[in-house]
């Protein structure tokens, strides 16, 4: 139907363990589709997908793998079809310059009204967000607190500030480095001049452990919220900053 109509076709696949092994028959499909653009972004760990890290991340070698398919599919399909592959963070020596850097090109207005800098902006403690209902959306992007508070470079600590390649990340993912650290103003745990990047090794070490990866998914529904809540799946919550 998209076709028929004269508009472009685009896919966005987000890749996972338990997909990632079918990334050939995916791109045979968006091609079969006549995707003119797809996007095969790897799960990134922020709320429920966080809760379920160890069950979701594939090994870097099933990366490596992928990345080699994507390349080969690319070729084949030549200008056709434009292939983006997005690698996890948690396999990456740099952080992603999130969003392209806070408050500097995306603006989200949520359901109701509040208006935040990025998707997962919330997550983030005593930050109090505009909204549309009381304020309009020129002062929310060029005077608000909340969209000033990490725009530029100001703000860092060590090793952000000093570092020779800041203006390439921005220090990365705030959102990130508060889930993983307890302070979002720290260099984001990817990066492996951060002080905390033992983190990330040790999420890598236990989504190989074999018992751990086992656990079931915890699917988002009102009933397991409510047992986040109470603390009924502390095991799988207790080591983040923030609840999904």
């Amino acid at each position: 139907m998209i076709k028929d109509h004269g508009y472009p076709m685009v896919l966005n696949v987000v890749i996972h363990r338990y997909n990632i092994g079918h990334l050939k028959e995916i791109l045979e499909m968006a091609d079969a589709l006549g995707a003119e653009y797809v996007e095969l972004a790897n799960t990134q760990y922020y709320g429920w997908s966080l809760v379920n890290r160890s069950q979701l991340m594939p090994t870097r070698e099933q990366i490596e793998e992928a990345e080699r398919i994507t390349n080969e599919f690319r070729e084949k399909a030549g200008s056709k079809m434009k292939i983006f592959f997005v690698v996890p963070d948690y396999f990456s020596d740099r952080p992603k310059k999130c969003m392209n850097g806070w408050g500097e090109v995306f603006m989200i207005v949520t359901a109701n009204g509040d208006v935040l800098p990025c998707h997962s902006a919330r997550v983030l403690p005593n930050m109090q967000f505009p909204n549309v209902k009381d304020t309009d959306l020129g002062w929310s992007w060029k005077e608000s607190p909340a969209f000033n508070k990490y725009r530029g470079d100001d703000w860092m600590k060590e090793p952000c500030r000093s570092c020779s390649e800041k203006a390439n990340d921005l220090g990365g993912c705030r959102c990130q480095s508060f889930l993983l650290t307890g302070d979002a103003e720290v260099a984001d745990p990817v990066c492996t001049k951060s002080p905390h990047h033992h983190l990330i090794e040790q999420a890598i070490i236990d989504a190989q452990n074999p018992v751990i990866a086992a656990q079931p998914i915890v699917f988002r529904n009102d009933k397991n919220s409510k047992k986040i809540i109470a603390g009924e799946l502390n095991e799988r919550t207790e080591q983040f900053h923030a609840l999904p």
